[in-house]
């Protein structure tokens, strides 16, 4: 690696991945950004990011603006100098003043493939969308939304037990690697930036949306049993995929697509099958709007994560019960 001036922008666990293989890889980090820390949890404690924890743990110099928007940032990073910024799921949009300061720009790890869910939330999207692969987009930062040149991508299978947790330790490290490949030749002029329209194999542009708490809940009523297993996968470990029994909340953690379940009951109804395929085994099962959820990992309100067969032995009226619809 080129010894190079190097600022980072991050704040999440993917984050810190790539940030670590440019520490790694002998880069002069002169700054690391990351959001400011904010309330959460029981008592709504202070939580710091990541990346901070991070940074500290390497006695990083560290800034946590609340905005790049004001002319104090921008000034401080041109006394850095940076010979590029480097961002990785930071959560604040770069402003002009930013993104014309280095020399060799401000270079985004995305974790899609780009132009294929473009915004804050591309691999939960990804899985919600059924795609069978994704991958990393390392991107010159523009004044849109991820719509910048891409000056390299690797793409990456999604297997059918990904979850978001784990596409996102995957593709962490497949981004901190491609990163590393991809800076050097474009510090020496090797690269030539492409568009993202002309980006070949690619389908057009898609977005994906801020994920907020409330999307978490099931609708039996409304969704397809894949659409459903897609959406725990998805939305695992945050915010989670949840039902209600007895006025309760009911999380569900793991779930499984009974393919070839011929559904009987009415959406939402809790039964006990067979699956023809596999091996012999009884499997609590909910209806959906089309075809059947199998319930896997669940936990109740107040209690521990338990498999769905552990939890219907202890609370014998569960099979056979309707879980609310919307």
């Amino acid at each position: 690696m080129m010894k190079k001036n190097i600022v980072f922008m991050g704040t999440s666990e993917f984050s810190v991945e790539v940030m670590r293989s440019l520490l790694k890889a002998g880069c002069e980090m002169k700054a690391v950004y990351t959001r400011p820390d904010s309330a959460g949890g029981r008592g709504q404690k202070l939580l710091v990011s990541p990346v901070k924890k991070a940074a500290l743990d390497s006695s990083l110099p560290l800034r946590q603006p609340e905005t790049l928007r004001n002319a104090e940032e921008p000034e401080y990073l041109k006394v850095l100098n940076p010979d590029a910024i480097i961002v990785a799921a930071y959560g604040l949009i770069l402003p002009k003043e930013v993104l014309e300061l280095p020399p060799f720009g401000c270079v985004n790890v995305h974790p899609s493939l780009l132009p294929r869910h473009r915004g804050p939330s591309p691999i939960p999207a990804a899985i919600l969308a059924g795609d069978e692969e994704t991958g990393v987009s390392i991107m010159l930062l523009d004044r849109g939304v991820d719509t910048g040149p891409v000056l390299g991508q690797e793409r990456l299978p999604i297997g059918n037990e990904d979850t978001t947790e784990t596409l996102t330790r995957r593709l962490a490290e497949l981004g901190g690697s491609l990163l590393l490949s991809v800076l050097p030749d474009w510090f020496e002029g090797k690269i030539a930036p492409v568009s993202q329209d002309r980006l070949a194999g690619q389908r057009g542009a898609t977005y994906s949306a801020i994920i907020k708490k409330e999307d978490g809940e099931i609708s039996w009523n409304s969704a397809s049993a894949r659409e459903i297993w897609l959406k725990v996968r998805a939305f695992y470990p945050w915010p989670g995929c949840h039902t209600r029994w007895k006025g309760k909340i009911l999380k569900i953690l793991r779930a499984e697509l009974l393919e070839g379940v011929q559904q009987l009951d009415g959406p939402g109804k809790v039964v006990e099958i067979s699956p023809e395929e596999g091996p012999p085994r009884k499997v609590i099962g909910v209806a959906a709007k089309e075809g059947v959820v199998g319930l896997e990992t669940v936990q109740y309100e107040g209690g521990r994560p338990m498999s769905a067969g552990e939890f219907a032995r202890g609370h014998r009226d569960f099979v056979g019960s309707l879980l609310p619809q919307r």
